[in-house]
């Protein structure tokens, strides 16, 4: 055979040797060897993960040449012109809204990056689905905005493809694709089947082929061309797919694919015929098929057996499969799938296995090939019904719907193809009927109305479709290919459609319905409302944005009418449906009706913007009254929800109310509603709409003129809030313009005004409260320049700032002082809030402006808006507030208002003033002959005359009739005979009298707003034709709640009123100014009209009253006369129980204010103590009470208040004080470098960050270097450590007693409350200010700081003194006694040394030894010391004043350490005491030989030295000893000065001044004088073995300077600064010594003087030598000798090393973080894809360690370490346990302190100064340097703990 010969051969030769035989032209010979080596290598029985198969497809393709060079071959062939790049979920890409013409426009980085985009509206953005890059694509995008490899039309300069290099392509790549279309046909099982089904396995083992595939599209235009062919070609599919007749696996394999064909519900033509009647019944899978169910007889509904057994269980409302109505178009809608081709097929296993990831970006790397693009999306929507059903069954839904959308907004975004298979393959109608198909599958009896025979269905949303948004990606293609003009046309065109549509909608109508639990709270409170509301939003309301935007222009009129046609024939079919007739049913409400929005908001477009004629869209009033019902129910429900009414119905009810309103949703559901209720109201009767309103609010009963009624459906708590809000939902009705003539920009700046009135918004705030049309082509783009251009009109920016507490400011708007004055709108407010408060924030910002600006300085009104003109198709409006019901209504609450009814407030006065002046405001054109026969009015002329507001204010009204409670005081005054008899004989709704009454009966007014009501109805619907038979409805008193406890009788009173609206309104000023005559009778004369805008209720009763007088002189005499008459006092109220209760309150209220005042007094006195400490306050009388600091007053005992038992007291030896501290490991210092710039953060691959010239490092070379030679004692006191992991101590100042601070620790230990930190631990918070702390340092008993007897300087020699200091040495430290306070001092030493890392503390070559222990107690109290410099500013010229030196808890630190030092002794003979003061006996050199040398004095460091000696010689020291030990040590300092400075001379420098200097030698001061002692220096060192021994060539280049005397002179002081620094903290610390402030320049001088080593300050004419404070105990030079000689005679030590140790610098700059990029997106780019050091992978959450620079992963598994993440772990190696990172992805930085974390905030803010945390805005952002300097000063000041209140454990997690 000769296959077999072929593959014993090499892969390579054998391809080459193909590819000849197949260029000859005669190639069969060839054609046949490759066919049968084909057969053989993809034999589908192999086992798929075997890779010889792919291997031999690579080589063969490749024809003989290696598969990369034929890679690159192919790619220089690539024609392709767009950019293509597919993405998977999370990637990182760009979107402009510049550049895009479809929303959904995306770009890779690359491409972004090469185009120009500036000042475009982009942003960077996470893909969530996946996507694929536009650039190239004219479709998608505009041309500018093309990259440069884009814009280059590459296709055209192109050479054409040699036709040989893709043959061999040609010939194997279609039995490839077969092969993996067989494994894919043999590894597929139906989900129903028994067996274990594991597609994912399957499609592992498929990996590597797949990603050949991919590999394959990678390589340019030239190879997907080939691909297509084989993809899209029928005849090859013919040819391979069957298999060969002898080929029994692949026949089986066939057989395999058909069954899988059918088990999809989908059948092939040929059966269809024959199986239509039997598939109905029986479904292969339950589902019949989407074809078979349209195909079905129209009459028959398609049950399924899956559909009943899912049932069974349910009895409540059997799910019945509705039927689709008959109209469905062609029953082969959706043509059976017959695959013709290699991508049909294949795109039907990707849908099969669930769309696998690689088959996706497979499919769609082929796009950019345009005969692809065209017959895969045909082919995908030919599989459209198919992917639906599959989608419904998968459990990956989410998965699963990310990926098809990832395919279809490829698709549908182009117009071009939209336009072209909606012609083709009738798009439209497949996604129309998928979806309604798709809704099918959970529907339910609707109960709405009427339940028992109720015809509507509606969805379930707890159905897991409507609940996990499965619907989703089906919709979003729907709206994507409404977007195209020409698609939503076609879709506006064809009716049948429309009406498929609109049935979809009446699906969604009336769901999620609410009953109001009356007696038990729900058990169970459902979240359904959630899946309701989004699908409303997304199913329903996005498509009808959709479509309105393409009904814009006249044009596109019959469009609108055509759908506003449907709306009211579907409504018309859902009123009957659900049996409505007039009244709404009780206590139900469902905010879903989205079939009257479409109405509304068609309406609303057809008015506004295609000039159509309002009535011609209406319906007659009957109609009218039915739409209007619900709607209405929905704005009463909120009232009710907001009255607490539906409290048991727990708390999603609420969430539904705020939903309802939110600004995502308010412009698709309140908003259409209340146009639609506008609408209503301009074309109902005006009285009739007013009554209907009152009775839905429920609050008819309480509108009589009587002081008691019964109101039968409310309690009387909830009459209040039900009042006011039927009155704010007439005042919203009446002013509200949204959709009734205002311009888009007005509603723009009304709505942007209205929520920076609630609040101060940040601009991402800003954009996301304004409801913009959720279509985003609509007119109002976010982003778009009106919105930039209203903001800056309306709005002054607040910059970010840093308040004192630390919490962080974003960028806020807040609204202009004239907008606050102008425009300010309270109704508009009241409509937008969410949350109640929102009204009242935005009251109290109002009343703060009118103060501040002195407008007005009392409790502000809502000021009136005037409001743009109506548009004259909805002047009807107008009648709403001229109508009688209404002025009625007005009246009675006038009235009750001032005789002080129950449930009366000023909201409802101020919203009745609000309809006044709204009545006063819009008049109605009064058209004589128009007035409406008598015939109407007969019920109500004795109330008023008319129906014109103005003529009805002076109205005045006598006598009016109530019906009243026996109970009611009316009762009492006068009783009617017949009144006992008659009372019985009233029917609750009837209120007419019979019976003989006296004459004034005659003009008592008779008021039932619910009769007046029914009988209005009723007329309506008699003068209907249509009905003939009059309606039966059932007695609504029937329908009532009728109370426990039978009510009282009513009777019938009559009042005397005698008032007019006019006279109410001037008593209730009177009222509200509480003084008589308030307004005089000539005020009008001299009113100011300006100062009316804004103001408390009188200034708007003026402002009416003013209003009412210019428009008509009646009303002005009237008021005059009002006024004239001196107004009687109101009627004395009795007393009733309530107010007797009010005035208990009262009284009660005012006792507890008192007591409260008392507490808070003793608690202010409290903290002022505390606040005295704490904050700067510069007070002599807080120095002296600090127990640190001022030394005068401290002559007696300190005493201490303990902050828990408030007692007051000396700290004794058994019961000790201690200071509240934390102590902190910190390596801030050793992160300090020479140059005071920060370093930069790398961000490309030759930056680098390198960390040897830290602090840190140098230290640590250093000790490590004299280890090497030194012995290790000696070592251990020459060195401080500390600078890494060094422990420092802080304190808030506070004191406790011991023993009050342990039962506190008790007290917290037993607390469940979650705490931030960790008790165990022994962490707690300052009982007083509420401070972190982790330890108490006791405070040592007696004086603060010595007294002035230590203080005193007595004129002894030096040499004297020199000897006590000695001797005081000498002393052996005595051991304590036992004692509490001993104790105290051991476990505070403990608390230290586990502050800190064991790896801080060894330093020594034996751990734990006793000079390791004494190095690091050294080394605490030199930290503290450090760091309280680098907190001053790294100098000491701002002396004393500052906030460190208060809170520093130095002084008790150092007797606590001194106490614990002073056990371990130094041995005399290694004292460095006698080395600093006495020259030397030469000790015999033999006796150390075996032994180290040790370190030579001059390379020691001096501050340790003098740590070392102040902390074991005996407490208290004399002041006279400090200064000797801080002189003696000068010398010391100043000599390794010269010696350092010495080294840096060339050798010519040092000759020249070594004999310069030799010369003055024998000058009377020699001993002071630099010149001197440096040639003396040099000259020793010169010595034996010379340390200046160096290759002297490399250091003769780094120095050109020429050194002059007083270049020397400044180096020297520089050297000797830091060591007269610490002394001269240390001194001021221990003996309370001020620090004097200076200038830089004159630190030295002020500080030798502080120290005593100058006698007093110099003149500032002679300038200060640094020699002039030397004082020696003996000669100076045989001290320098024997000094010198120390180090010469080092015969181990190479000469660079000991001028290494020689020269070191002690000068180092401030610490500093890392300075880090301008732009945000520099880090972001580089860092987002670097791979991790450590495990070589990309991190899913990089993070920066901006100290160091460390890239980290955080929370990453792959970097642990014993169970440590890396973030902790860097944070222990790189801050001692304090780390600070950014998160790249997430632009956030967090801090990690020990075993705690937080999140700090952002140092990047975008243009408008607000943080994108996770980058979710994904706007440019740029970095923010004083938030970045903040961060830099916490960390300097180690406040992170003090300052961020966010603190949780991270469990070595991040």
């Amino acid at each position: 055979m000769m296959a077999a010969s072929l593959l014993r051969r090499d892969k390579k030769s054998t391809a080459a040797h193909l590819k000849a035989d197949l260029n000859r032209t005669d190639n069969s010979t060839g054609v046949r060897q490759l066919q049968e080596l084909l057969d053989v290598v993809l034999n589908p029985e192999n086992p798929a993960a075997d890779t010889e198969a792919l291997d031999w497809c690579k080589c063969l393709i490749a024809g003989g040449e290696g598969f990369e060079e034929f890679c690159r071959t192919v790619r220089s062939y690539d024609n392709a012109t767009l950019c293509g790049l597919v993405w998977t979920a999370n990637f990182v890409a760009y979107r402009c809204r510049t550049c895009g013409i479809s929303p959904c426009m995306s770009l890779c980085a690359e491409c972004f990056n090469n185009g120009d985009h500036t000042g475009h509206d982009f942003n960077m953005f996470r893909s969530q689905a996946g996507g694929a890059c536009d650039c190239g694509d004219s479709n998608v995008m505009r041309e500018s905005g093309f990259c440069r490899r884009h814009r280059l039309r590459t296709g055209e300069n192109i050479p054409s493809i040699p036709r040989d290099l893709l043959l061999m392509s040609e010939m194997v790549l279609p039995r490839f694709i077969l092969c993996i279309i067989q494994y894919l046909r043999d590894g597929y099982i139906e989900p129903d089947t028994s067996t274990e089904r594991d597609l994912q396995k399957v499609l592992q083992q498929l990996e590597p082929q797949i990603s050949f595939l991919e590999e394959l599209t990678k390589m340019g235009g030239a190879m997907r061309t080939v691909l297509t062919k084989i993809l899209t070609n029928q005849q090859i599919f013919k040819d391979l797919s069957m298999g060969q007749e002898e080929n029994l696996y692949a026949k089986k394999n066939y057989d395999k694919y058909l069954s899988a064909l059918k088990n999809s519900g989908l059948v092939s033509v040929e059966e269809k015929a024959q199986g239509a009647t039997a598939d109905v019944t029986v479904g292969a899978e339950g589902g019949a098929g989407a074809i078979v169910l349209l195909g079905a007889a129209p009459g028959s509904p398609v049950e399924s057996n899956k559909e009943e057994d899912q049932d069974a269980g349910l009895s409540v409302g059997q799910r019945k499969r509705v039927k689709l109505s008959s109209s469905t178009k062609d029953p082969c809608i959706i043509e059976s799938l017959k695959h013709k081709c290699f991508l049909e097929e294949l795109l039907f296993w990707t849908i099969k296995y669930e769309f696998p990831q690689k088959m996706v970006t497979f499919l769609l790397n082929m796009l950019p090939d345009q005969d692809y693009k065209i017959t895969f999306t045909k082919t995908f929507v030919q599989h459209y019904a198919f992917i639906m059903k599959t989608l419904m069954k998968s459990h990956e839904s989410d998965t699963m719907s990310n990926r098809i959308v990832h395919i279809s907004v490829q698709l549908f975004s182009n117009e071009e193809l939209a336009r072209h298979v909606t012609e083709e393959c009738q798009l439209l109608d497949i996604m129309v009927t998928v979806l309604l198909y798709m809704m099918e599958s959970c529907l339910i009896k609707s109960e709405l109305q009427d339940e028992e025979n109720s015809r509507h269905v509606v969805v379930n949303c707890s159905e897991a479709l409507l609940k996990n948004n499965t619907y989703w990606p089906l919709v979003s293609d729907f709206i994507n290919i409404l977007s195209h003009q020409s698609v939503a046309k076609k879709f506006l065109e064809d009716h049948s459609l429309l009406m498929l549509w609109m049935s979809f909608v009446s699906f969604f109508q009336g769901m999620n319905l609410n009953k109001r639990e009356l007696n038990e709270h729900v058990e169970f409170e459902s979240q359904t409302y959630y899946a309701a509301f989004a699908a409303e939003l997304e199913a329903c309301a996005q498509p009808m944005w959709g479509l309105l935007t393409h009904c814009k222009v006249k044009e596109t009129q019959e469009y609108t009418k055509t759908v506003v046609r449907y709306c009211l024939e579907t409504l018309q079919i859902w009123f009957d449906a659900i049996g409505f007739i007039d009244e709404p049913a009780p206590n139900q409400v469902t905010f879903h009706l989205p079939l009257h929005r479409y109405y509304a908001m068609f309406l609303s477009k057809a008015v506004k913007c295609q000039g159509l004629d309002l009535d011609s869209l209406l319906p007659d009033q009957e109609m009218l009254m039915k739409i209007m019902v619900h709607p209405l129910q929905i704005q009463a429900s909120l009232s009710e929800i907001h009255s607490n009414m539906w409290v048991r119905n727990g708390l999603q009810i609420k969430g539904q109310a705020m939903t309802y309103v939110q600004s995502h949703f308010c412009n698709s559901m309140i908003d259409p509603d209340v146009f639609l209720l506008q609408v209503c109201a301009s074309r109902l009767d005006p009285d009739y709409f007013i009554s209907s309103v009152f009775e839905r609010f429920k609050v008819v009963d309480l509108l009589t003129m009587a002081s008691q009624h019964q109101n039968a459906v409310l309690d009387s708590e909830q009459e209040r809030p039900m009042l006011e809000g039927a009155l704010t939902f007439l005042v919203i009705l009446t002013s509200l313009r949204i959709h009734l003539g205002m311009t888009d920009d007005e509603i723009l700046r009304a709505e942007m005004v209205s929520q920076l009135c609630m609040n101060d918004r940040t601009h991402s705030a800003l954009l996301d409260l304004i409801p913009e049309n959720p279509n985003p082509k609509s007119g109002i783009v976010p982003g778009s320049c009106s919105f930039e251009k209203m903001l800056s009109d309306v709005a002054d920016f607040k910059a970010p700032v840093f308040e004192p507490g630390g919490s962080m400011q974003q960028g806020m708007y807040t609204p202009k002082a004239e907008v606050w004055e102008k425009e300010f709108d309270p109704i508009m407010v009241v409509l937008r809030t969410v949350y109640r408060r929102d009204v009242q924030s935005a009251m109290d910002r109002y009343s703060a402006f009118l103060k501040q600006s002195g407008i007005h300085t009392g409790n502000p009104w809502p000021p009136y808006k005037e409001r743009t003109p109506l548009h004259p198709c909805y002047k009807g409006l107008i009648k709403l507030l001229h109508c009688k019901t209404l002025h009625i209504v007005i009246f009675t609450l006038l009235y009750k208002i001032w005789m002080d009814h129950q449930n009366m407030s000023e909201h409802v006065l101020c919203m009745v003033l609000y309809l006044i002046e709204l009545g006063l405001d819009n008049q109605v054109q009064e058209n004589k002959e128009d007035e409406e026969p008598c015939i109407e009015e007969h019920c109500h002329d004795s109330w008023f005359p008319g129906t014109n507001l103005l003529s009805n204010l002076h109205h005045v009204i006598n006598f009016v009739r109530v019906r009243v409670p026996e109970t009611a005081p009316e009762v009492k005054r006068e009783a009617p005979p017949s009144t006992s008899t008659e009372a019985s004989s009233y029917g609750q709704n009837s209120r007419r009298l019979t019976g003989n009454w006296r004459e004034n009966l005659r003009e008592a007014q008779v008021f039932s707003l619910v009769a007046e009501r029914r009988r209005k109805f009723q007329e309506i619907i008699n003068r209907s034709s249509t009905e003939a038979s009059p309606v039966v409805r059932p007695k609504s008193s029937s329908t009532r709640w009728v109370p426990p406890g039978t009510p009282p009788q009513l009777v019938t009173e009559i009042l005397e009123i005698r008032e007019s609206m006019l006279s109410l309104l001037i008593k209730l000023h009177q009222k509200l100014s509480s003084k008589q005559n308030s307004l005089s009778p000539s005020w009008l004369e001299d009113m100011d009209t300006s100062r009316h805008a804004h103001g408390d209720g009188i200034t708007a009763i003026e402002r009416i009253l003013t209003k009412a007088a210019t428009r008509s002189c009646q009303i002005k005499r009237s008021i005059q006369d009002i006024c004239g008459k001196v107004c009687p006092p109101v009627p004395p109220k009795k007393n009733s129980p309530t107010d007797k209760k009010a005035m208990d309150k009262e009284e009660r209220r005012q006792r507890a204010r008192e007591r409260q005042q008392k507490l808070l007094a003793e608690f202010a006195s409290r903290q002022k103590s505390f606040m005295e400490t704490a904050m700067d306050v510069e007070s002599p009388e807080t120095e002296a009470a600090m127990d640190l600091g001022a030394s005068e007053v401290m002559e007696s005992e300190v005493l201490y208040d303990c902050v828990i038992c408030g007692q007051s007291g000396p700290s004794t030896e058994d019961r000790p004080t201690g200071l509240v501290v934390l102590l902190q490991a910190s390596s801030v210092l050793g992160h300090r470098c020479k140059s005071k710039e920060a370093k930069n953060l790398p961000t490309t691959d030759d930056e680098h960050i390198y960390a040897a010239d830290t602090c840190g490092v140098a230290h640590d070379v250093r000790l490590t270097l004299m280890q090497r030679f030194f012995k290790d004692s000696s070592c251990l006191q020459s060195v401080s450590i500390g600078w890494d992991g060094g422990v420092y101590v802080q304190t808030c100042g506070h004191t406790l007693h011991i023993d009050c601070h342990k039962s506190y620790m008790e007290s917290l230990r037993n607390d469940q409350v979650l705490q931030g930190f960790s008790v165990d631990k022994g962490e707690f918070t300052c009982p007083l200010c509420r401070q972190f702390a982790n330890s108490v340092l006791p405070c040592r008993p007696g004086r603060g700081t010595e007294s002035a007897a230590w203080h005193t300087p007595t004129n002894k020699k030096t040499c004297v003194i020199v000897k006590e200091v000695e001797d005081l040495q000498e002393k052996l430290g005595l051991f304590p006694t036992e004692s509490n306070l001993s104790k105290e001092m051991e476990l505070v030493i403990k608390d230290i040394k586990n502050t800190t890392q064991k790896k801080y503390m060894d330093y020594g070559k034996n751990p734990g030894s006793p000079d390791n222990d004494f190095l690091f107690m050294y080394s605490v109290a030199r930290t503290n010391l450090e760091l309280e410099l680098v907190h001053r500013g790294g100098n000491l010229c701002s002396g004393g004043a500052s906030a460190a030196a208060k809170r520093s808890c130095l002084n008790q630190l150092f007797h606590v350490l001194a106490m614990h030092m002073r056990l371990y002794s130094i041995d005399s003979a290694y004292n460095p005491w006698t080395k600093l003061t006495q020259v030397a006996q030469s000790r015999e050199a033999d006796v150390f030989d075996d032994e180290r040398p040790e370190v030579p004095m001059l390379f020691r460091d001096v501050p340790s030295l003098l740590i070392i000696f102040v902390l074991t010689m005996p407490q208290p020291l004399r002041k006279e000893h400090f200064t000797c030990v801080v002189k003696m040590l000068y010398n010391l300092q100043y000599t390794q000065a010269l010696a350092a400075i010495s080294s840096k001379f060339s050798p010519e420098e040092r000759q020249a001044w070594c004999t310069s200097g030799a010369l003055k030698k024998n000058a009377a001061d020699a001993e002071k004088s630099f010149e001197v002692l440096l040639s003396h220096v040099i000259s020793e060192l010169s010595k034996d073995k010379s340390v200046y021994k160096v290759n002297t060539e490399e250091t003769s280049m780094l120095i050109s300077s020429v050194w002059s005397p007083q270049s020397i002179e400044f180096s020297l002081q520089q050297f000797c600064l830091p060591f007269l620094r610490l002394s001269c903290l240390l001194q001021h610390h221990l003996y309370g010594d001020n620090l004097t402030g200076c200038l830089e320049e004159e630190e030295f001088s002020s500080l030798a003087v502080c120290l005593g080593l100058l006698p007093s300050a110099p003149q500032p004419s002679n300038i200060v030598h640094s020699a002039s404070c030397l004082a020696w105990a003996v000669s100076a030079f045989d001290l320098v000798i024997q000094w010198c000689a120390e180090v010469t005679g080092l015969s181990q030590m190479q000469a660079e090393q000991s001028l290494g140790l020689l020269v070191q610098d002690p000068q180092w700059a401030a610490p500093r973080l890392l300075q880090l990029p301008d732009n945000y997106n520099i880090i972001f780019q580089y860092y987002h894809r670097k791979a991790c050091t450590a495990c070589k992978k990309v991190p899913k959450d990089p993070a920066l360690c901006l100290v160091c620079g460390a890239f980290v992963c955080l929370k990453g598994v792959c970097c642990k370490q014993q169970g440590i993440c890396e973030c902790v772990l860097h944070s222990q190696h790189c801050g001692a346990a304090t780390g600070i990172f950014l998160l790249i992805n997430a632009s956030v930085i967090i801090i990690i302190r020990g075993h705690r974390f937080c999140l700090w905030g952002s140092v990047y803010l975008d243009a408008h100064g607000e943080e994108d945390r996770d980058l979710r805005r994904g706007k440019p952002l740029f970095l923010c340097e004083e938030r970045y300097r903040v961060l830099e000063q916490q960390w300097v000041s180690h406040t992170f703990d003090h300052i961020n209140k966010r603190w949780g454990p991270h469990y070595n997690g991040l």
